[in-house]
């Protein structure tokens, strides 16, 4: 599933609170907020997506996920190592250690969680 830059703005909001109403989701954008209008056009896209379910209080809609966001996010880098890497995780490894701007303590994190994910392939 693509989703818009601001359909993904607004996943956030939701992921984030996992039950929301429009006023609450309004709430949470910085100024100048966006209509009403414009914020219902985009849950209506994500709910048409299946991205989003509601619930109805009276005449309020509560809003929650269905997708999740590890589940998007894994896509998402799933789809961009295919379009900018070949579909080669190694090289989007090479390039993101190379072209990013990486602590000493992160180089190890990463080091580390690689170590450990072959360590639990050998068990």
């Amino acid at each position: 599933m693509k989703l818009s830059q601001k359909e993904e703005q607004l996943m956030n909001f939701i992921w984030q609170a996992e039950k929301v109403y429009m006023k609450d989701l309004l709430d949470a954008y910085p100024e100048p907020k966006p209509a009403a209008t414009t914020l219902a056009t985009i849950l209506k896209r994500l709910s048409n997506k299946g991205a989003i379910a509601y619930n109805l209080h009276g005449n309020l809609r509560e809003y929650y996920p269905i997708l999740q966001k590890k589940d998007y996010s894994s896509s998402y880098l799933q789809n961009m190592i295919k379009t900018f890497f070949q579909g080669s995780s190694a090289r989007f490894a090479s390039f993101f250690t190379n072209n990013m701007t990486l602590s000493r303590e992160e180089l190890l994190e990463l080091r580390n969680m690689i170590d450990d994910k072959l360590n639990n392939e050998k068990k």
